[in-house]
C-alpha cells in the first residue's frame, strides 16, 4: 500500500456555513450540502453561485444531468436548474448514510458507523454490492476507474483508494492533524474536493497519480 500526506491546494470558506456534508462537481461548479440548503461555488474564483432550498444532510452526487442528495433516510433526485425534487429512493443506511457518488449508471453510498460502501440501483435503492472498510466512512468518489473514500474517526481523517471488489486499501493519503473529511468528490483530474465537516470549509486536495514516488 502506498501512503503519503495529503497536499492541500486551497481552502474555501463561506460566511454563515458551519458544517459541510456532501460535496459534488458538475464540471463547472462545486456543490456542497449544508443541512437545509444545497449550495455551489466556482472553484476557480471561490465565488458563491447557487443555493437550492432542499434538505441536504449528507452525501451529494451528480450524474451528468441531475443532482442526488441524501436527506435523512432517503436519497433525492434533484433538477439543478430549479431545485425541484423529481424522485426519492430509500437510503440503504436508513439515516446512517454519509458519502454519495455516481459511477457507471449506479450510486455508491457510504455508511458512516457501519464502515461500509454500498453500490445501489438509482431507480429503486436496491443494494447491488457491499464493500467493507475498517474505519468510519465519509465521502465517496470515483475517478479514472478508481474508487476513493474519506474516513473520519477519533478526530482524524484520511483518503483511501480501495479495490472496488474487495475493499482492500491500495493507497492512503493522511490528512494533516485537525483536518477532517466529510464529503469527497473528484474534478475528474488532479484535484479532490473535500468537505471539511465542522470547519465549514471545502478544501481542494491534490490527487496523486499512479506511479508517483512514495513518501
Amino acid at each position: 500500500m502506498k501512503q503519503s500526506v495529503a497536499e492541500i491546494l486551497r481552502e474555501y470558506t463561506f460566511p454563515g456555513v458551519h458544517h459541510v456534508h456532501g460535496v459534488s462537481y458538475d464540471g463547472r461548479q462545486v456543490w456542497f450540502a449544508v443541512g437545509e440548503t444545497l449550495r455551489s461555488f466556482d472553484p476557480g474564483s471561490g465565488a458563491a453561485e447557487r443555493s437550492l432550498d432542499v434538505a441536504a444532510h449528507a452525501g451529494t452526487a451528480f450524474d451528468g444531468r441531475h443532482l442526488f442528495q441524501i436527506a435523512e433516510d432517503r436519497i433525492q433526485k434533484i433538477d439543478p436548474a430549479t431545485g425541484e425534487v423529481l424522485a426519492t429512493i430509500p437510503a440503504p443506511g436508513a439515516g446512517g448514510d454519509s458519502g454519495l457518488a455516481w459511477a457507471e449508471g449506479t450510486l455508491w453510498v457510504g455508511q458512516y458507523r457501519d464502515r461500509k460502501i454500498h453500490q445501489i440501483d438509482p431507480q429503486t435503492g436496491r443494494i447491488l454490492r457491499t464493500i467493507e472498510s475498517n474505519r468510519f466512512v465519509t465521502g465517496v468518489t470515483w475517478v479514472d476507474g478508481e474508487l476513493w473514500h474519506g474516513t473520519l474517526e477519533d478526530g482524524e481523517s484520511d483518503l483511501r483508494r480501495v479495490d472496488p471488489r474487495t475493499g482492500k486499501v491500495l493507497e492512503k493519503l493522511d490528512m494533516p492533524a485537525g483536518v477532517q473529511v466529510s464529503g469527497l468528490e473528484s474534478d475528474g483530474g488532479d484535484v479532490f474536493f473535500c468537505g471539511g465537516a465542522t470547519s465549514g470549509k471545502v478544501r481542494a486536495i491534490r490527487r496523486p497519480r499512479r506511479g508517483a514516488p512514495q513518501e
